[in-house]
């Protein structure tokens, strides 16, 4: 029997969000409020959460769709070159009469960093002309309106998973239409109506990840080490990504977890918010005997 991601005539996985350029200062430290630090390298790369998690998936499974808005610059053109290049189809990708959304990012030495968006043409996207097949499986986040997120989720037969960040109150309707919710640990914190949520993944940086079904842990996964951390934006976008592409391969909870969390240690060593990746059959292979071993926790 084939897996889905085998099964399913289209991408792999269909993300719904944000597209932005990334403008990124690398500095020894970050300023205080007030304090100018100087010294810095800059850089301008492709990111946002939702190309991020596109091209992520593109680079594991070999395909995935991204649906969002950019706009009609030359920003917004370089990111849909960038996106297609790597596998992502950009057909439902629209350009809109705004500038494309912006990053302006502050990175120190330790890959800790401090982030302002501008949404631009983000407030555009719309789901005019999408459809999502029943076998197919669709990623969004919180870095566009939650309004068109629980549209999305209403228009999903199959597979919706959410990435709650930014941390913001949920319509308790778009909760209740999650088959996954994907947080990190402060996210988790910040939004209480996930304690009882029916699945929810929690990354906990150094101390690994872990799944949680109506408030029960039920598996978790260590981290890995890395001691070579060049950036940490697109870590948990990776994780994401990997994380949904497992569980839909038919990964039990903590073989999936050690898949995504091998795929955000990748993740850090790339100065890029879009880093290069193995395919997730490496990842599955080199995670198993870890997996294997389980844990009290394992479901």
């Amino acid at each position: 029997m084939s897996s889905p991601l085998q099964s399913s005539a289209r991408p792999a996985l269909t993300i719904v969000g944000s597209i932005n350029l990334d403008i990124t200062a690398t500095a020894s430290r970050l300023p205080s409020p007030g304090e100018t630090v100087g010294g810095a390298v800059l850089r301008q790369q492709p990111g946002g959460k939702g190309a991020n998690q596109a091209v992520a998936a593109a680079r594991l499974a070999g395909s995935s769709r991204m649906v969002g808005a950019v706009g009609q610059d030359d920003a917004g053109r370089n990111l849909l070159s960038a996106m297609a290049s790597a596998g992502v189809d950009t057909s439902s990708i629209a350009q809109v009469d705004a500038p494309t959304g912006t990053a302006l990012v502050l990175v120190d030495s330790d890959g800790e960093n401090q982030i302002v968006v501008c949404p631009g043409a983000n407030g555009s996207v719309a789901l005019d002309g999408v459809t999502f097949g029943a076998d197919e499986a669709v990623l969004c986040q919180l870095e566009v309106d939650q309004e068109l997120v629980l549209e999305t989720a209403r228009r999903t037969p199959g597979f919706f998973a959410l990435n709650a960040a930014p941390a913001a109150p949920l319509i308790p309707e778009l909760l209740e239409r999650c088959d996954l919710v994907i947080v990190n640990e402060t996210e988790y914190a910040l939004i209480p109506a996930l304690k009882n949520a029916p699945l929810v993944a929690v990354t906990y940086g150094g101390d690994g990840s872990a799944i949680f079904e109506n408030g029960e842990r039920v598996a978790e996964a260590p981290a890995v080490r890395v001691t070579d951390i060049a950036n940490t934006i697109g870590a948990g976008d990776a994780f994401c990504a990997a994380l949904v592409l497992a569980l839909r391969s038919g990964l039990e909870h903590s073989h999936a977890l050690a898949v995504a969390n091998a795929v955000g240690a990748d993740a850090v060593r790339d100065p890029a918010s879009q880093p290069a990746l193995k395919t997730l059959e490496h990842y599955i292979e080199a995670t198993r005997p870890a997996a294997a071993a389980g844990s009290p926790a394992t479901k």
